[in-house]
């Protein structure tokens, strides 16, 4: 798992497509979602780790593209 599209297709396994329209909110939504599934032993410890991490990253860097608008 390397990219946000991967980290939306593992959380489309589980029936949640996510849009707000808000970037921000949406990576903060996924990461709740991530961290559910986890605690409900649907995902494997690794897959959680480097889903969180991906989306952390993203979370940066789209908060770094708001402060420059």
């Amino acid at each position: 798992m390397n990219t946000f599209y991967d980290v939306q297709q593992l959380l489309k396994t589980f029936g949640h497509i996510v849009y707000f329209g808000d970037r921000e909110l949406e990576i903060e939504f996924m990461l709740d979602e991530l961290k559910e599934l986890y605690m409900n032993h649907m995902i494997e410890k690794e897959q959680w780790a480097r889903a969180a991490a991906v989306l952390r990253k993203e979370l940066e860097q789209t908060k770094n593209v708001k402060r420059f608008l």
